[in-house]
């Protein structure tokens, strides 16, 4: 079979790519309105959670990394005013408070710990048990508490014939969403918002990049970052914000960078690694984008779709192979760390036999 032509590409974007666009907004839209109306349940039920916004489609909150899994942050009220802490500190217990004969191990590249008094303002129900031990503020605590409260709003808002919560082996809180389509697996996560300040780990730019713009990179560390509720003891770093504006414009130079990423994504669902809960998401895609935008920042570089298009599928394809796709904004972090090797490899054949005989399947 001959490879890809234009012509090709245009039918399978109109087939398959916005097509899924469409059902994606829709479901987006839906599960969007059930998780504001639960979380404005439980923000009056505890000021310390925020109800999530109303803003369509590209809401910061809610990231679809597939079509049927969803990660919403939740954000946390009452912790202002963060600085980064100097001193090292060593933890002696467990989650629940007991002490340790030994110290918890140190957090990874993208974790950290985080005490009450990093914030020069917070609320006195921070200072509590129910979530603090020897003025850490605990993952895993939040979680618990914040478990809770989405099981009992559940029940006061009437949504039990729409939401679920999952069981799960780790303090993490799923819920099933069911929409008009179909069932939406939705990680809710307890987040504290640090639009004050870039963190000494994210040492980005890396010297000599032109891509971003050092005006563009300028705007993307003034907006801060995140620190999610994802483990026990570590608080993890994101950069939603960051991200989002570094896709936001980035064709103004008449590339096609999107459009790249657009079909990636696409052949990914369709093909290379399909399911309900893949081991490759639209996150891992969209890292693979940025570090081949910063490899190749020069408009003539996106220009011609073929090119650049299997450009980036290599660039997936080493990745998935080597079991090791490097964090955009964190040294040394591994975000396929984790990831079953075995499932990788399948992927990787997968985009191995693409990357022989390039082309689009349209059935």
């Amino acid at each position: 079979m001959k490879p890809f032509t234009d012509e090709d590409v245009e039918i399978y974007i109109q087939s398959k790519v916005e097509p899924r666009h469409c059902l994606v907004s829709k479901t987006v839209e839906e599960v969007q309105k059930i998780i504001q109306q639960l979380t404005t349940e439980i923000s009056y039920k505890a000021t310390r959670f925020q109800a999530i916004s109303n803003s369509g489609i590209h809401n910061e909150n809610i990231k679809v990394l597939a079509p049927s899994q969803f990660l919403i942050t939740v954000p946390l009220r009452g912790l202002t005013g963060y600085k980064e802490c100097q001193v090292r500190h060593w933890r002696y217990y467990t989650v629940h408070g007991a002490k340790l004969l030994s110290s918890v191990r140190d957090p990874e590249e993208l974790h950290q710990w985080l005490e009450v008094e990093q914030f020069s303002k917070s609320l006195q129900q921070w200072h509590e048990t129910d979530v603090n031990i020897e003025g850490d503020l605990v993952p895993a605590k939040v979680l618990v508490v914040f478990r809770e409260l989405v099981e009992k709003s559940i029940i006061s808002c009437n949504l039990s014939s729409k939401v679920t919560v999952l069981e799960s082996f780790s303090s993490v809180v799923r819920v099933a969403v069911e929409t008009s389509e179909s069932q939406v697996e939705v990680e809710l996560v307890p987040t504290v918002e640090i639009p004050t300040c870039w963190p000494e780990k994210a040492r980005w730019p890396r010297c000599l990049k032109r891509w971003p713009s050092q005006e563009k990179v300028q705007c993307i560390k003034s907006l801060g970052f995140d620190l999610l509720a994802r483990s026990n003891y570590h608080w993890q770093l994101c950069f939603s914000r960051a991200e989002h504006m570094l896709m936001e414009g980035l064709d103004e130079d008449g590339g096609c960078r999107m459009k790249c990423f657009r079909v990636m994504r696409q052949m990914k669902e369709d093909v290379w690694c399909a399911g309900n809960k893949p081991i490759i998401t639209a996150y891992h895609l969209q890292t693979v984008l940025f570090w081949t935008c910063e490899k190749y920042p020069r408009t003539k570089d996106w220009r011609c779709f073929r090119e650049a298009f299997l450009r980036l599928v290599q660039k997936l394809h080493k990745c998935v192979s080597q079991h090791f796709l490097k964090h955009y904004f964190v040294k040394n972090t591994n975000l396929l760390k984790y990831a079953n090797t075995s499932d990788l490899d399948v992927v990787a054949s997968k985009l191995a036999v693409f990357l022989e005989n390039p082309v689009f399947c349209l059935d």
